[in-house]
């Protein structure tokens, strides 16, 4: 979104808030600003808090190749407070300015040129775009084309929501009269007709078919050269065996492909999860799209995008989610009460936010949930071995370790294993637990005590350690870093 602004504004207004200085995001519009050669006007914002530090701003972006005017520069950089209004008019002078000395104009006549800056759906006025006009006038009754959408222009508005009658280059607009919802970013042209537009339209979803056909041709052509070296390769393995033979084999190998338990199908199934993804805005929309674009944690939790758009959660979403058993996320929608009532009747979880770190935040949780527990070790208490010795039980001998506890207790209750030079030679349980006779549950430190393991095997060594633990479950964590 920030790339797209970058492409579409003359002058970039670089927003830094005094006490926090320059952050990650700073950084990326500083670079998105380069990339499109448009200059920059500087301004520090918050400047009413005591803690504020503008000159340190100013510093810290000269490791950016941000050099403000006070430091030899050209970047002009205003102090502003946008709680109180300070020097608000400063600001808007200073890009004035800037405007005059880059002689900014545009042509008010001619066809009509813009960019759409967003695209949403009205209850009330269907797809609606807000949009900036970049040449042209445009009037009531226009006809307009932008990606493979058209639209005759029923209804113009200003950023106060107030109606207008026609937009000049540079004025913001809504725009209402759309057939479909264009994408944010598409350039608007202006054209004679609405055949005219009809006909463009066709022409833009015909190019795109045939893009697409082209890479489904290649995918099929992939496809079918792998199905020639697979049925060659086997060729070569069942030529030269008798039929008895090749029967067996590929008997065998059919009952290897049998379908999957129901255990191991609800693994699987756990192991994926589908959603579905809401906004109030195509642009928003992109916007998680392309945090989705970074998942790259399938090997833990498979993310299944089932289905996207632009409006409020409808009942064919919570219809897709419940067939999928997916969960719905909307960023800045609405779900009706007789909405979520279908929806909890159908087990099927709508989540809601107006923030997208914490959508993001919830999708992880999520991901999370699906992962099995982490098993941690708990280290309860430690004891050295001083003597071996064996007893007599019955008609067999027991190995008996006589042990001191150094740190912590010994509970007869819990796991234990025996360490030998750093490396464990077993895990399991205690068959008995003494002080001189006694039985006893619990050896505390300082305590001399004798103990005999589940396993006869094992041979005792002075100097071995036993380790007495618990294990406890830990919800793991999705390793996903969507980088912010």
């Amino acid at each position: 979104m920030r790339a797209r602004g970058a492409q579409v504004t003359d002058i970039v207004i670089l927003v830094v808030a005094a006490d926090d200085g320059v952050m990650k995001q700073t950084v990326e519009s500083i670079q998105h600003a380069k990339d499109a050669q448009v200059p920059i006007v500087l301004a520090i914002n918050k400047c009413d808090k005591p803690e504020a530090d503008p000159e340190k701003v100013k510093k810290e972006l000269l490791a950016y190749d941000v050099v403000c005017e006070d430091y030899g520069g050209d970047v002009q950089a205003v102090h502003v407070s946008a709680l109180t209004g300070d020097n608000m008019m400063a600001l808007a002078e200073a890009t004035v300015a800037l405007a005059e000395m880059l002689e900014l104009k545009a042509d008010p006549t001619g066809p009509v040129e813009g960019t759409v800056i967003e695209s949403f759906t009205d209850k009330g006025r269907g797809p609606v775009t807000t949009a900036i006009i970049q040449r042209g006038t445009l009037r009531k009754g226009s006809i307009l084309v932008a990606g493979k959408s058209w639209a005759k222009v029923r209804l113009m508005f200003d950023e106060n929501g107030k109606t207008i009658n026609e937009a000049y280059p540079s004025m913001p607009v809504g725009i209402v009269g759309w057939r479909d919802l264009p994408s944010a970013g598409d350039e608007i042209l202006e054209v004679e007709s609405e055949p005219r537009a009809r006909q463009v339209v066709d022409w833009r979803k015909y190019e795109q078919e045939q893009e697409k056909n082209k890479e489904s041709l290649k995918l099929i052509e992939e496809k079918r050269k792998e199905h020639q070296e697979a049925h060659r390769k086997a060729r070569e393995k069942y030529g030269t065996l008798h039929w008895k033979e090749r029967s067996l084999i590929k008997y065998k190998e059919k009952k290897q492909q049998q379908p999957l338990k129901l255990k191991e199908r609800v693994e699987r199934e756990s192991n994926v999860l589908p959603i579905i993804i809401k906004g109030d805005v195509d642009g928003s929309v992109e916007a998680l799209l392309d945090i989705m674009d970074t998942y790259d944690a399938s090997h833990e939790c498979e993310l299944e995008l089932v289905h996207f758009g632009v409006g409020d959660i409808s009942e064919n979403d919570v219809n897709l989610a419940e067939t999928f058993h997916g969960v719905i996320y909307g960023f800045n929608v609405n779900a009706a009460n007789v909405i979520q009532q279908s929806a909890a009747k159908k087990g099927v979880k709508i989540k809601l936010h107006k923030i997208i770190y914490r959508l993001i935040e919830d999708l992880q949780e999520e991901l999370s949930s699906r992962l099995p527990c982490n098993v941690e070790e708990h280290v309860i208490g430690e004891a050295s071995i001083l003597a071996t010795f064996s007893i007599t039980e019955g008609k067999k001998k027991v190995p008996v370790a006589g042990c001191r506890v150094q740190k912590g207790q010994l509970e007869k209750q819990k796991k234990f294993k025996l360490i030998r030079n750093g490396h464990v030679l077993w895990k399991g349980s205690l068959i008995s637990l003494k002080h001189h006779k006694d039985d006893i549950s619990v050896s505390k430190t300082g305590m001399d005590c004798g103990l005999s393991l589940d396993e006869e095997k094992i041979e005792f060594k002075v100097g071995d350690d036993i380790v007495c633990y618990e294990e406890k479950e830990v919800v793991a964590k999705t390793s996903w870093d969507p980088g912010f």
